[in-house]
């Protein structure tokens, strides 16, 4: 019995040796699609957990409680012949705070233009040398830009690798002629725009800034609360850097998407001497969410 016991705990701690990057949840709305076969979307859900979760992305080994949480939500809302479908992905992804209970908010992507062929039960596998079909490479590209700005919290300009891998997908896709989203010359917040900024010099400013409003900033915040406030307000004057040369750019908005509560949030809860200035700052790179940086004032009048 003991020996079985043994071969059982062996057998786990394997799993949980090789356990892949993502602990990715999918959604998938189809309320907008007429018809009585729903079993084909509970298909397609399973399809894209298992793609998504057991494919290798990296060689970097993680346990199961290392992988980067994240959430797939497809809303479709056209079906187009038997086993096309249009509709839109949003990409959501967190990471863990040091010492602390809370997920920051790293991705919060809402991609409008994805359409896509599905067959029910068909496998899903990536080939990073070809382009197989708009749903894989839309799939895969997610997943490198989840883990590669995930490693980018973690060291500076860590996932580096991820986007050129990314950008590796966008150079395969843009050969299929029905795929969209992946040319320059199809709209200014799309995959192939997200990409050229994070392999852009003038980005680094901004990328650097990521580490160290996490690893400096939110990873510190509990215990030295002042300290930590001081360096996410350095990184955020580095994202300035970045947003001088490119404004209005995908990868400013992509930022701002995920942390503009956060931000406010961090603020609101303390007392700064330069925070007009900051407001000013962020109301200037960063007018969408001009609402949450008059509303960090307010918290501190009161």
């Amino acid at each position: 019995m003991r020996k079985v016991y043994t071969v059982v705990l062996l057998f786990l701690s394997i799993l949980e040796i090789n356990a892949q990057e993502l602990n990715c949840r999918i959604q998938i709305n189809s309320q907008q699609i007429k018809g009585t076969n729903r079993q084909k979307f509970t298909s397609m859900r399973t399809a894209l957990f298992e793609f998504m979760n057991t494919t290798r992305w990296t060689e970097d080994v993680y346990s199961n409680e290392e992988r980067i949480e994240c959430n797939v939500i497809i809303n479709l809302t056209k079906e187009v012949g038997a086993n096309g479908y249009d509709g839109n992905i949003t990409v959501k992804s967190t990471r863990p705070i040091y010492r602390a209970s809370y997920n920051s908010p790293i991705l919060n992507i809402v991609d409008s233009d994805f359409s896509f062929e599905y067959i029910e039960n068909q496998t899903l596998e990536f080939n990073e040398h070809n382009h197989t079909s708009n749903l894989i490479s839309t799939l895969a590209y997610y997943a490198y830009i989840v883990i590669g700005m995930d490693y980018d919290t973690f060291s500076p300009l860590g996932g580096e690798v991820c986007f050129l891998k990314a950008n590796k997908v966008i150079n395969n896709a843009q050969a299929d002629n029905k795929a969209t989203g992946w040319k320059p010359y199809e709209g200014t917040f799309n995959r192939y725009w997200l990409v050229e900024n994070l392999l852009h010099n003038d980005f680094k400013p901004l990328r650097n800034g990521m580490y160290s409003y996490h690893i400096d900033g939110l990873d510190v915040l509990g215990d030295q609360a002042e300290a930590g406030r001081d360096e996410i307000t350095a990184a955020l004057y580095s994202v300035k850097s970045s947003a001088d040369k490119k404004q209005n750019s995908y990868l400013l908005k992509v930022f701002f998407d995920a942390k503009a509560t956060e931000i406010t949030k961090i603020y609101s809860d303390g007392f700064i001497t330069n925070k007009n200035e900051l407001v000013q700052m962020l109301k200037q790179i960063d007018p969408a969410n001009t609402g949450k940086w008059e509303k960090m004032l307010q918290e501190q009048g009161k």
